[in-house]
């Protein structure tokens, strides 16, 4: 598995690459995680059964990612042989020079990504962010994708967006995300007071300002009502002061980054789980909640609408509109059997679907394909 983020991982595809490989070595297979590490050694360590390479990494800007591929592949060139495929994750990821097959997963285009970003912040920041990813970022992923035997994504969303990049999307095969389902169960701990939990980036596309400007109208329903958001990001303070000006500080607990069995407990706990964004690939924290049978709210986005049916197992709303999911989250904190319809439904479906012993078997059936 070769990744871009930090290992042992912090967000998102770092999870879905850590719940992939500790299924393959259950299923009796070796993986390697080759990711970016510190300048100036190579390290080589074991997390959690998982051998993981971290290669010298320079984060100079906007170089990092050939400078990064540089030094990968120095490290990789000693190994190879010790494989019999290689499985790549973007965005941002570095290629390889090899003789053995490879699989690519993407997660979220970034041509589509840093457009959607600077769309919504309209910054200098989010411009030359913008301009990386039509160039830096589109040369390398238009490399992974050239040069893969298989393309695999987590959304039909995701899918479609890839025709952008000159891909027959019949030729892609959707495989999802998934989530360890014996670590995020319920525990039959809910809150008695309305406890409304949001986790993951603090950024623009996440639509933490919508959730925000909706909880005036939630505390007015329901003035008990408390809301923890979890995660890190350049937008924290922006939001503090915007809670702070509507003089609502008394109802929210910015907990910045929360380990693994604190985010499992607050799932367990949450009365409801919102997910306001203006776009997601197929969010992991979306599966989590759900397994741990939280009552969710999401905007019906992209990748969300591959696991959400409204009304069934989660509540839709459209995006970027507060009263909405306002109106959402009271419907379900005023209705003890909705809650209840939703908790157990959203258990279900990530049982039936998006566990990692469905996701790995996918990629085994692919991997097998390839030898």
């Amino acid at each position: 598995m070769i990744i871009s983020t930090a290992f042992p991982p912090e967000e998102g595809i770092g999870n879905y690459v850590f719940g992939l490989s500790q299924q393959l070595i259950r299923k009796g297979h070796q993986v390697t995680i080759f990711t970016r590490g510190s300048f100036p050694k190579v390290k080589k360590e074991k997390i959690d059964g998982i051998s993981v390479v971290k290669a010298p990494f320079f984060p100079l800007y906007p170089l990092y990612v050939h400078l990064h591929e540089v030094m990968l592949n120095s490290v990789f060139q000693k190994m190879e042989d010790e494989f019999d495929l290689v499985h790549i994750h973007s965005p941002l990821c570095p290629m390889v020079k090899t003789r053995l097959p490879i699989v690519a997963t993407i997660h979220t285009p970034m041509m589509i990504d840093t457009q959607m970003r600077y769309d919504e912040a309209g910054d200098v920041h989010s411009k030359i962010e913008h301009l990386m990813g039509r160039t830096i970022s589109y040369h390398f992923e238009q490399k992974l994708i050239e040069r893969a035997e298989k393309i695999t994504t987590v959304s039909y969303s995701v899918r479609d967006e890839l025709e952008s990049y000159g891909l027959d999307k019949q030729s892609i095969e959707v495989i999802g995300n998934g989530v360890d389902e014996q670590v995020f169960l319920p525990s039959g701990a809910r809150s008695d007071t309305p406890l409304i939990l949001y986790t993951g980036r603090i950024d623009y596309r996440k639509g933490l300002y919508d959730l925000i400007e909706s909880s005036r109208y939630i505390c007015e329903m329901h003035p008990d009502a408390q809301f923890i958001i979890t995660g890190k990001g350049h937008l924290l303070e922006k939001l503090q002061t915007r809670v702070k000006v509507l003089g609502l500080s008394d109802h929210f607990d910015f907990a910045g980054f929360v380990s693994k069995s604190d985010l499992i407990r607050l799932y367990q706990q949450a009365t409801i789980y919102v997910l306001p964004s203006h776009y997601e690939g197929l969010p992991t924290v979306l599966l989590e909640a759900m397994a741990c049978g939280a009552p969710v709210v999401a905007t019906a986005v992209s990748g969300t609408l591959d696991v959400i049916e409204d009304g069934v197992n989660g509540l839709l709303v459209p995006s970027k509109q507060p009263m909405k999911i306002a109106d959402a989250v009271h419907g379900i904190l005023a209705d003890r059997s909705l809650q209840h319809q939703l908790s157990e439904n959203a258990r279900k479906t990530i049982q039936q679907k998006f566990t990692w012993d469905i996701i790995s078997d996918s990629y085994l059936r692919i991997y097998e394909g390839l030898q």
